[in-house]
């Protein structure tokens, strides 16, 4: 038989001594392999960057240069756009005044007028006061406010809808609707 001894329990402060050293060796390794990749990363970076930076920069240029063509052409649409919506302001307000918006009405003191599709015949009696107007229904008078609304019929199958919009000293402005068989 072999006697073999062991040199670990014959010498117990050297084992101590150098597993302490091989951790405080692995350790500083591992400090200095993440600094050296910090590093090196931090190197290459600034190699591929060094590439794109010329190009870079006159992309830049570049679209700077188009942002601003485009805003002129922008701001030049702009100004012109301007005056054409002014002209179609007026242009809708000078058709809205030939032709009025439907079943709406626009009466002056002592007038007449057939409204409803034929069905109601109107007149304002005199000028309109200071809070009513009068109104002359088929023939029956009737004090009515601006924003009030009357139903009338002038015959069993029709019901027709009087209301008031406004009304100022010279004219009342009237929505006159009778859903049903149309005159003839």
């Amino acid at each position: 038989m072999h006697d073999r001894a062991r040199p670990d329990r014959d010498r117990p402060e050297d084992s101590r001594r150098f597993r302490a050293n091989n951790w405080l060796l692995i350790a500083i390794a591992f400090v200095l392999m993440c600094l050296g990749i910090l590093i090196g990363g931090h190197l290459y970076g600034r190699y591929l960057a060094s590439f794109n930076s010329t190009s870079t920069d006159n992309i830049i240029a570049e679209l700077v240069s188009q942002n601003q063509k485009q805003k002129r052409v922008s701001d030049s649409l702009s100004a012109e756009l301007t005056p054409m919506g002014i002209k179609m302001q007026s242009a809708q307000a000078a058709l809205d005044s030939i032709m009025p918006s439907p079943n709406t009405y626009t009466i002056k003191p002592n007038q007449t007028l057939i409204v409803g599709d034929g069905h109601l015949m109107l007149g304002m009696v005199g000028a309109p006061g200071n809070d009513t107007i009068m109104l002359n229904v088929n023939g029956k008078q009737q004090p009515l406010a601006a924003g009030q609304t009357i139903n009338v019929a002038p015959d069993p199958a029709t019901r027709c809808q009087l209301s008031v919009q406004s009304f100022d000293v010279f004219k009342a402005t009237l929505v006159a609707m009778c859903p049903g068989p149309k005159a003839k």
